[in-house]
């Protein structure tokens, strides 16, 4: 029997991105995403698909801004546990060790164990289904 997410199974194996946002001085939340994806060279524009619910999309609503970090294999433990629990519950910089460092051109943190740092601001937001999409 097919299900509605079976699609999903043709689209593995998927990178996995850590969508660090908020401010590095006050509330910051770090969040697993694996629907990331360029999606313009003139400009340079990515777009990430968030949950609605996600204490990460209030985040990015008000900040306008967010980091995607690319986090390695060795990382992927961490990943699951900021996948797997909300930013409303527990601090997950403090939860995973993982280290919060200023960026360069935004307010949100850098993760300082990821290999590559996206900062981005958000020009548009969309909704599509149970997730926004910022792009």
């Amino acid at each position: 029997m097919k299900t509605d997410v079976e699609y999903l199974r043709f689209m593995w194996p998927m990178r996995h991105f850590l969508i660090s946002c908020g401010d590095i001085d006050d509330k910051s939340n770090i969040i697993a995403a694996s629907f990331c994806m360029p999606v313009s060279k003139e400009p340079t524009l990515i777009a990430c698909a968030i949950g609605k619910k996600a204490y990460s999309s209030e985040l990015i609503e008000s900040t306008k801004e967010f980091i995607v970090n690319v986090p390695t294999k060795e990382l992927q433990a961490k990943i699951y546990y900021c996948g797997y629990h909300s930013g409303h519950e527990v601090d997950k910089f403090k939860e995973t060790g993982l280290t919060p460092k200023p960026a360069r051109k935004v307010r949100a943190p850098i993760i300082e164990e990821c290999v590559a740092h996206m900062e981005c601001k958000v020009l548009q937001r969309v909704e599509t289904g149970d997730k926004n999409l910022s792009v």
